[in-house]
């Protein structure tokens, strides 16, 4: 059975009627932002569907809230997360994905080297990292804070307890409430054009919280179209625990990246194993 707000059957001039925006703010709309997408497959004209006359009447009421558009709009392009995990998230969107059980130590290595490689060299980069407790981001604040000098953007999830105002230049701090699966990963995401990559983990159940010899179940990529599915999910995880971020974030569009090549894959394929034997061997 076709789920009938699939179906693409709207006319620009029916979503204009239908939602009280102009055509020429519709079309506006997508130029700018890619907002949203319709279908051109019957001819050069445009075809929505019923999702999408939710989707901008999602911005409207976000934008009688407070929010700037181009805030307003990225909250409502942004998919859904179902389970509130980016690691279970990512894994959903990207089954091929191979968890490894990994050492703390090893993890903090691939952490430092996207730091210093992906995130120190990439272009416009926006990064995000989840560090369960806000004493364990304290002892590498000084790199992300160097980070989000030259990044997009900077957003840190943390269980803070007072989370510092929003301000462009330095991380964004959002609080994890006690409850969040967030409480048990680990997160680094440079999403960036030239240089995109990601890792994220969950810690194994049954350790201690403070231990350092903890050990995670964890996956990583450098495939561009991976690494951005897990920048936003981070991006509408921060969306739900600290809505505001976005205004000192001004973010432009994000289209969909081309996807990894063979050899890349294969590059990959190698890397894991790679990573299998030297945490082994520790």
């Amino acid at each position: 059975m076709v789920d009938a707000s699939s179906r693409v059957t709207l006319s620009i001039g029916d979503l204009a009627h239908r939602t009280g925006v102009p055509i020429s703010t519709l079309r506006s709309w997508e130029k700018r932002y890619g907002f949203l997408q319709p279908d051109r497959r019957a001819g050069e004209h445009r075809r929505y569907s019923e999702a999408d006359v939710d989707a901008v009447l999602e911005v409207l009421a976000r934008r009688r809230g407070g929010l700037s558009l181009a805030a307003a709009v990225q909250r409502a392009d942004a998919p859904p997360v179902r389970s509130g995990s980016v690691f279970a998230e990512l894994r959903r969107r990207h089954p091929v994905l191979r968890p490894q059980v990994l050492s703390r130590h090893t993890l903090v290595s691939m952490s430092h080297a996207i730091e210093d490689e992906c995130c120190a060299r990439a272009a416009d980069p926006l990064l995000f990292g989840a560090f369960q407790r806000e004493r364990f981001l304290r002892a590498s604040y000084d790199r992300w804070r160097e980070l989000a000098r030259t990044a997009q953007c900077t957003v840190v999830f943390a269980d803070f307890e007072h989370p510092a105002p929003p301000r462009r230049g330095a991380p964004i701090e959002v609080r994890v409430p006690s409850d969040s699966p967030l409480n048990r990963e680990w997160v680094v995401v440079c999403d960036a054009v030239d240089l995109p990559a990601c890792l994220t983990a969950v810690e194994r159940p049954g350790q201690d919280p403070g231990a350092g010899d903890r050990t995670f179940e964890a996956v990583w990529s450098v495939d561009p179209q991976v690494v951005r599915d897990a920048s936003r999910i981070a991006a509408a995880l921060a969306d739900e625990l600290r809505p505001e971020w976005r205004e000192a974030a001004d973010l432009p569009p994000q289209p969909d990246p081309p996807g990894a090549s063979e050899d890349l894959h294969r590059a990959t394929e190698l890397f894991d194993r790679m990573v299998a034997y030297i945490d082994a061997a520790r």
